[in-house]
C-alpha cells in the first residue's frame, strides 16, 4: 500500500475511487468530466464567518498560522457551513518568508509589515532556504486536515515571488509599488537574485504541503497586475515558472492567480499551471481565449456582488457558470477574496445554485 499525492491511500500509485483525486474539484482542474461545476471561495476561511472571528479573538495572525489545531479548525469551518467542494489551508503568504528569517509581523488593518526592507545583496542573502522542520506546524496541520476531510480535497498555497518581493522591498502593502519597480528597473541583478531566492523558498514550502497530502496548490501573485506584459515576462515570469514547473512531477494540479491580470493571462498561462485564476474584470469566455485550450480556468464572481440582493447574485452566478462552459475545465470561485461584510448565508446559497445549475447542464450534455 502506498499513499498518493492527494492524500488518498492507493494501490500501485492509483488514486482510490471516491477520494480527493476523484473529486469534482480535482477533475475540473484536470479538464476531466464532472457531475457539477465545483465551487470554493478565496478567503472562505476567514473574516466573514462569526465562528472564525470568535476563534481568532485575541490570537495574532502569525500565531494562528503556527498552531496546527487552530489552522485545522479554521480551514474546516467553511466546508462544514457552505458545503464547498474544496478546503484551502488557512495560512498567510508571508508564513514561509517569516520561517526563512525575515523579521515581519501581520498588523491588523494593515497587513504584513517588514522590519528591515530589502535593499542590498546582503539583505537577500539573509533570507534562508527552508525545509520541513522550519514549517513543521504546516506539515502537521495538513496531515490533520487530510485525515479529517476524507474525500474533500485540500488546497495548499503560497505567495508568488513577485508579490512576496514587493512586500519585502516596500516594507508592507503598497498601492503604487514604486520602491519595488525602482529596484526592478534600477538594479535588475539584485531584483532577480531576490526573486530567485524567494522562488526557492516558495517551492520548498509548497513541497512540504504536497508531501503532507494536499490535493492541489495555488500560487497567488496578488500584485502582478501592477505590471505591463513586457515587464511581467522579463522580471516575473521566469521566477513563477521556477515554482510551478518545479512542481510538474508532484502529481497535483497547480493553480495560478493574480488580480488585475487581464493583459497578463496569456503570459501567466505559460508559467506551468494547470489552472489559471481569473479576476472579475475579464469574462471567462474571453479569458479562456487568452489562456488557451490546454488550461482550466477558475473564477470569477465579483466579491462585491455578494452584497447585492439575491436576484442580482443569482443572475451573475448563472452568467459565470454559462461563460465557464467555454473552458475545458471550470472551477467556480470569486474574482478575489470574500469580503468581511459578506453574509455567510449568501455563500452557502451560491454553492447550492452553482451545483444545481451546472448539474442540470451536465445531465443534458
Amino acid at each position: 500500500m502506498t499513499t498518493d499525492t492527494t492524500g488518498t491511500a492507493a494501490r500501485d500509485g492509483e488514486p482510490r475511487p471516491g477520494g480527493p483525486a476523484d473529486s469534482p474539484f480535482v477533475r475540473a482542474c484536470r479538464r476531466e468530466p464532472v457531475p457539477h461545476t465545483p465551487v470554493w471561495f478565496m478567503r472562505q476561511a476567514g473574516r466573514s464567518l462569526p465562528e472564525y472571528r470568535e476563534i481568532r479573538a485575541n490570537v495574532g495572525m502569525l500565531e494562528s498560522c503556527r498552531r496546527p489545531d487552530l489552522v485545522a479548525e479554521i480551514t474546516l469551518q467553511p466546508v462544514r457551513r457552505h458545503g464547498v467542494d474544496a478546503a484551502i489551508l488557512f495560512s498567510d503568504i508571508v508564513v514561509p518568508v517569516a520561517a526563512a528569517g525575515v523579521d515581519l509581523d501581520i498588523v491588523p488593518g494593515t497587513g504584513p509589515v517588514v522590519a528591515e526592507p530589502v535593499r542590498t545583496a546582503e539583505d537577500v542573502e539573509r533570507i534562508r532556504l527552508i525545509g520541513r522542520d522550519d514549517v513543521s506546524y504546516v506539515d502537521e496541520a495538513v496531515r490533520l486536515l487530510v485525515a479529517e476531510l476524507g474525500a474533500t480535497p485540500l488546497i495548499g498555497f503560497a505567495g508568488a515571488p513577485f508579490t512576496l518581493a514587493s512586500y519585502l522591498v516596500e516594507g508592507g502593502p503598497s498601492r503604487t509599488h514604486a520602491k519595488t519597480k525602482a529596484l526592478m528597473y534600477g538594479q535588475p541583478e539584485l531584483w532577480h537574485a531576490l526573486c530567485a531566492r524567494l522562488a526557492e523558498v516558495t517551492l520548498s514550502f509548497l513541497r512540504v504541503q504536497i508531501e503532507a497530502g494536499v490535493s492541489a496548490v495555488q500560487l497567488f501573485d496578488s500584485w502582478a497586475g501592477a505590471l505591463s506584459e513586457a515587464d511581467y515576462r522579463r522580471y516575473v515570469l521566469p521566477h513563477s515558472t521556477t515554482v510551478l514547473s518545479g512542481l510538474a512531477d508532484a502529481g497535483v494540479p497547480r493553480i495560478h492567480f493574480g488580480v488585475g491580470t487581464a493583459e497578463l493571462l496569456g503570459a501567466m498561462s505559460e508559467a506551468g499551471a494547470d489552472v489559471v485564476g481569473v479576476d472579475w474584470r475579464t469574462p471567462l469566455d474571453v479569458a479562456t481565449r487568452r489562456i488557451g485550450p490546454d488550461r482550466a480556468v477558475q473564477g470569477n464572481l465579483d466579491p462585491t456582488v455578494l452584497l447585492a440582493p439575491w436576484s442580482v447574485v443569482e443572475t451573475e452566478v448563472r452568467r459565470i457558470v454559462e461563460q465557464g462552459r467555454a473552458a475545458p475545465g471550470h472551477v467556480f470561485n470569486l474574482g478575489h477574496g470574500v469580503l468581511p461584510e459578506t453574509d455567510p448565508e449568501v455563500l452557502t446559497r451560491v454553492v447550492a445554485l452553482v451545483h444545481e445549475v451546472s448539474a442540470r447542464r451536465a445531465e443534458r450534455g
